[in-house]
Order: structure tokens, then sequence, then C-alpha cells
């Protein structure tokens, strides 16, 4: 694997165009006087970032979304390489903090459950749809699983084969069960020694998970100009289609965090199940009598990012309002 790589003095004339294997990174650039450097937020991007600082350069992250902008006709390497260095001297231009190894680490606490969950639901869903072929079902939800392994125990008319077969499905999911508790037991005890996740704990509808993930993938709020910024960069503002003057607003434009985002609309979703007068806001009751419940929810996510941007800069805890 070769990486590419474009440079430019100080008058914007290029000087460098390269092709380098993957081990020859690091030496190439150790020869080299201090530099600053531009690279496309991608995959092992923040570790190539905290190497070539350990050479002694100044590293930036460009979000890709950026970078496709300044992209000519084609597409491959060298092109990129002359976009990204092109982007790199706009004065308007955006950049990714470089995580550190362990926020990365911490990070990965959060993939590996988001993989598992998925992982257990499509085995609860593979064990729901087999037993339905011999006309065994149960409520929705992993709570049913142990009734409904106990029913196709019991049941007469499920062949031995089918009841082998399942219980395979069945021990590979108490296997996941163990490996989630044991993964949620160590983001309780990040959850336990962040002061950011605790703070942000306190916002009705966000809990230790979404408390520790705004902790680690937000390391810098304050480079966010304000709380709407925030909320666009999550992806939970409308996208805008204006022209001449007028104002077109669309759907929310999803361009930010997925995961981030989902855990938003998850919590509004609670805070709007559990909706009373006297215990809600009069802003979110009235939105509710007049709007679908999702689209209350979206609103309320929007909402709780701004208070999560607020929070993460003053670091004062939750009040509520008057």
């Amino acid at each position: 694997m070769s990486f590419s790589f474009s440079g430019v003095d100080e008058n914007e004339q290029p000087v460098l165009r390269r092709q380098i294997r993957r081990g020859e990174v690091a030496k190439f650039f150790a020869k080299l006087a201090p530099a600053r450097i531009g690279i496309e937020a991608c995959g092992a991007s923040h570790c190539w970032a905290r190497v070539l600082r350990g050479l002694g350069h100044e590293v930036m992250l460009l979000p890709p979304q950026y970078i496709k902008p300044y992209v000519k006709r084609g597409k491959n390497d060298k092109i990129d390489a002359e976009a990204i260095c092109e982007a790199m001297s706009r004065p308007t231009m955006r950049f990714v903090p470089v995580k550190s190894a362990e926020q990365q680490a911490a990070l990965t606490m959060l993939g590996v459950r988001d993989l598992l969950v998925k992982q257990r639901t499509m085995l609860i869903n593979a064990i729901r749809g087999h037993a339905a072929e011999f006309g065994i079902t149960v409520a929705k939800g992993s709570k049913q699983v142990p009734e409904l392994l106990g029913r196709l125990a019991s049941e007469k008319g499920v062949p031995a084969l089918a009841r082998e077969m399942i219980a395979m499905l069945s021990s590979q999911l108490d296997g996941l069960d163990i490996k989630l508790t044991a993964i949620e037991r160590r983001l309780m005890a990040w959850h336990r020694q962040d002061q950011t996740s605790q703070c942000l704990a306190t916002i009705p509808g966000i809990g230790p998970i979404t408390g520790v993930s705004f902790a680690l993938k937000v390391p810098d709020a304050k480079a966010f100009r304000s709380g709407r910024h925030f909320a666009s960069w999550l992806g939970i503002t409308p996208r805008e289609g204006s022209t001449a003057g007028r104002q077109k607003l669309g759907r929310i434009s999803r361009a930010g965090d997925e995961d981030l985002r989902r855990l938003l609309v998850i919590g509004a979703t609670a805070v709007i199940r559990a909706a009373k007068p006297g215990r809600t806001a009069p802003w979110l009751l009235a939105l509710l009598a007049r709007k679908s419940k999702k689209l209350a929810a979206v609103a309320l996510a929007n909402k709780m990012a701004r208070i999560v941007r607020a929070m993460m800069v003053s670091g004062e805890t939750y009040r509520q309002p008057a």
C-alpha cells in the first residue's frame, strides 16, 4: 500500500509530489523540517497524526466532505492529495481534533458494544423466526426469549433437530449477554470517573451511555461557535435549500455522527413517553398537541444537543427551567 503526498510553499506553488509506501512514511517525514500537514480524516488517520506530531510536524485532519469540492476531474490518490493541499489553504476550513490513543481505546468500548448489540438482535430475530415456523410465538423484546426457548423445549410438535439448532443460537446469545454485561460495567466505571459524562447525565433523556459517548466523541465543545452549529454537526437541523432570499427548509440533514444522533432521539422519545402536564415543559406539550411524537422527538433532540454543548462549555449541571 502506498500514500500520495502533495506540497506547496508559502506562495502556494507546488514543490512536492511523491508516492511513498507505508513503511517509508515515518522515515520520509523524519527528514523534513517541521511543516503543516493535512490528512483526510479516515481510518487510521488519528494514528498517523500522532506519529507525525511526534516528529515535530503540525498535523490537521480534514473531513472528507470538505475536501470533495476541491477534487478536480477524475479520481485518484494524486488528485486527492492535491485537493487536500488546496483545502488546507482556505481560511474558513474546519478541522477534526486529533484523538489520543487513550481516547480511541475508550471509544472501542462503544464500538464493540454497538456491534454486540447488533449481533444479539440478529440472534433473537433468528430464534423468533425459526420458532415461528413451528407455530411458537411470543411478544416482542429480548426479555421474552427465555419464555420462547422454554416453549420450544416443551412443545412436542417441534423436531429434535430444530431444538438442537435453536439451542446453538441460544448458547451464542448467552455468551453475548455475558460480554455485554462486562462492557457495560466498564462503561459505568468510566462514567463514574469522568466529570463531563456525569454532568451530561443530569439532563433528562441522557443516561450514562449517552454521557460517555459525548464525552469521548466531542473532546472540545468550544470548537463549535454556537449550539445550533453543534446540532448541525450532529445532523439534526433542517437541510436548507434557500436561494434568492427565499428560505426553504427540508428534512434533517443526517450529516453528522449517526450514533450520537440516534442516542439523542432515543432519549427524547423516552422523555416524550413520560410527558405529563405539570412535569413537562409547556412548549413540548404544545408541540405534541399539533405534531406527531416522532417529529416532536427530533425537535426535542435538537434542543437537547444545544443544552449538551452549553453544559460542556460551562461545566455546569442541568437546571430544570422554572
